[in-house]
Formats: structure tokens, sequence, C-alpha cells
């Protein structure tokens, strides 16, 4: 045993100390360096989920904003074509009553008159009816602030209309269960 440390150097006992440092400060360094690397991997791909994500709501954003804008251009271009065919419905109650006043004014017949405008009066509410539009009755009803305008207060003529409609100066209208135009009336009390 003896001979065998003697062959041994003491120059090849440092190497020999040094060379096992040495391996064992790279053993770390490969260690960091492969965490380093994985890390730089993971910041990678996280950076370009964030781009993808990025691109995705930008996208969204624009889909979003021509939506809102094409409903808004669809929803005015509705209400405008829906005046439009309320006008154009009612046209022919217009040309109606163009006839009706030519035939007036060639016959002095007041029958006659009174006849055409009825059937013009007659057209003209049928068509309201079938838009959704009907006449309110007022007259005789208790009054409501919600269907009725109170135009003016009169001494009821009887008791039991205290409170109620007496006489109504202009119908109102309703629209699919919605007032669209108060009663004006005058009320008992």
């Amino acid at each position: 045993m003896e001979q065998e440390n003697k062959d041994i150097t003491p120059e090849q006992v440092d190497q020999t100390v040094d060379n096992s440092a040495q391996g064992a400060a790279e053993e770390p360094q490969v260690e960091i360096l492969d965490e380093q690397s994985e890390l730089q991997a993971k910041i990678d791909k996280l950076t370009e989920e964030l781009e993808q994500a990025k691109k995705e709501y930008l996208f969204l954003r624009a889909d979003f904003d021509n939506y809102r804008k094409r409903t808004l251009r669809e929803r005015e271009e509705l209400i405008k074509n829906a005046a439009e065919r309320v006008m154009l419905s009612v046209l022919p109650v217009v040309d109606d009553f163009e006839r009706g006043l030519a035939a007036a004014r060639q016959s002095g017949d007041a029958e006659s008159m009174l006849t055409g405008f009825e059937l013009i009066y007659n057209k003209l509410i049928k068509h309201l009816n079938d838009n959704g539009v009907k006449a309110m009755e007022s007259t005789g009803k208790d009054f409501d602030a919600d269907l009725h305008d109170a135009i003016a207060t009169i001494p009821a003529p009887t008791p039991d209309l205290k409170g109620k409609v007496v006489d109504t100066t202009t119908r109102g209208y309703m629209i699919n269960d919605k007032v669209l135009r108060h009663a004006k009336v005058a009320v008992g009390e």
C-alpha cells in the first residue's frame, strides 16, 4: 500500500482534487443551464399565447363593432320603412277624400256627400284596426289619468256620474294595449 501512495506524486493529487472539484462545480452549472432553458422555453410559449390572445381579442372587438354598426343601421332602416309602409297604406284614403271632394263640388247633394264621407271614414277606421289602433270608449267610464286628459270639470248631471267622464271632446286611441293618444275629457264633480 505504501508503494501505491508513493507512486502518486503531489502534483497528481492536486490535479485529482482540482478535477473532482471542477466536476462538482460543472454539475450544478449544467442543472442551472437546463433550468434556465426550460424557463426561457416557457416564457417564449407564454409570449406566443399572449400574442395569439391579443389577435383573437382584436378580431372579436372588430366583429362586435361591425355587429353594433349593422344592427343600428338595420334598426334605422326598419323605423324608416315602417313609417313608409304606414304612409303608403294611408294614401288610398287620401285618394278617396280627393275623389269625394271633387264629387261634392260637382253635385250639391248633401246625402251623397255624407255617404261618401262615411265610406272613407269606415275605410280609415278599418285600416287603423288592421294596424292595431283602436279607439277608446271614455264617456260614462271612470276617470283614469293613465288614459284620459281632463280638460274640464263640470257639475255631474246625476250623482252616479261624479268622478266619471261626462263628455269626450277628443277621442283617445290605443295601439297594441298602449296609449297612442290620451282622450281629452270633461269629468263630472
